[in-house]
């Protein structure tokens, strides 16, 4: 049988509307229904970024150009990229499951966060094969475990870096203060050696040296307990008003699209915070749709349909 290959991008998801927090909230909880609390919480978090999530968009959107892309590059027909969020519809089984009724025979899952940990990609991967054992037709799976570095992807956030560090006033732009950001996890994956901090690193000295950028700072952001990865980005912030600097561009780099993370944790509650201590506090436009983006995914794509690591690492399973 001739090969049929397809591409699986994989997404957290979001809700679409207020009235999808609650589902979505209990997918992540896995079934377990979040207090009133908690999801009350979450709702005025929504409400306060205008009541839903664009991941999902951004995500289809996405997928589109890299579609239009493959087909540039490849032929028309020769692959199919599809759609599988974590915690929203389509999960990555409805669209596992889409793909092996339109006969995919081979293919190759992109986590749409480039930083490995068993606490995120692993988990999205450990979706994926569940979902192939349920659905029971055998695919040739490569999952692309890694790509912080991939040259396309560090050209992305290098731009996005000058184009905001460019709207500063030109007699600040000499003072601003360069926090890289990235989501926090718990601190036990430290325990047994989680590469997740060290990929965070890896990138972020990449585009530094990209930009030219001599000194930056780290911080994480969106923990959920006391027991997460530090220093927390509004801690940090703090420390960089107590040493006198008042302009600061952060730069999730551990983020590539618009979502609650960003539009909230950093865009109201840390610019908040840079308020209050009398700072500056500008984000740089994340990549989204940018071409260089949609150009490392195609490249990642075509050379992992070849079996070749280049710029990233790949799993092989099935």
């Amino acid at each position: 049988m001739a090969e049929k290959w397809g591409i699986l991008l994989m997404a957290y998801g979001g809700p679409n509307s207020i009235d999808d927090v609650e589902p979505y909230y209990t997918h992540i909880l896995r079934g377990r229904k979040p207090s009133p609390e908690m999801l009350q919480d979450l709702v005025e978090r929504y409400l306060a970024i205008g009541g839903k999530s664009p991941i999902n968009e951004i995500t289809f959107a996405q997928s589109d150009l890299l579609q239009k892309l493959l087909e540039s590059q490849l032929g028309e027909g020769a692959v199919t990229v599809y759609v599988g969020m974590k915690h929203w519809h389509p999960y990555i089984f409805e669209a596992i499951e889409k793909m092996a009724s339109e006969g995919i025979t081979d293919a190759v899952g992109i986590v749409l966060a480039p930083h490995y940990s068993r606490r995120s990609v692993a988990e999205y991967i450990g979706y994926a094969k569940e979902a192939m054992e349920k659905v029971g037709k055998k695919i040739s799976l490569r999952f692309v475990t890694s790509w912080a570095t991939h040259p396309l992807l560090i050209q992305c956030f290098a731009s996005k870096v000058r184009q905001a560090w460019s709207q500063f006033p030109s007699d600040s732009q000499s003072k601003v203060c360069f926090v890289f950001t990235a989501h926090s996890l718990p601190k036990r994956i430290l325990d047994y050696g989680d590469p997740y901090p060290e990929e965070l690193k890896r990138s972020c000295e990449a585009v530094a040296n990209e930009v030219g950028i001599d000194g930056w700072r780290f911080a994480y952001q969106s923990a959920s307990g006391e027991d997460w990865l530090e220093p927390d980005i509004l801690d940090v912030l703090e420390e960089i008003a107590n040493q006198g600097q008042k302009h600061v561009l952060v730069i999730p780099i551990g983020f590539l699209c618009d979502h609650l993370e960003v539009l909230y944790d950093i865009d109201i509650e840390a610019k908040h915070k840079a308020e209050e201590l009398g700072m500056e506090l500008r984000r740089i436009e994340m990549p989204n749709t940018d071409p260089l983006l949609i150009s490392a995914l195609a490249d990642i794509a075509v050379k992992a349909m070849k079996g070749l690591e280049d710029g990233f690492k790949m799993e092989i399973s099935g």
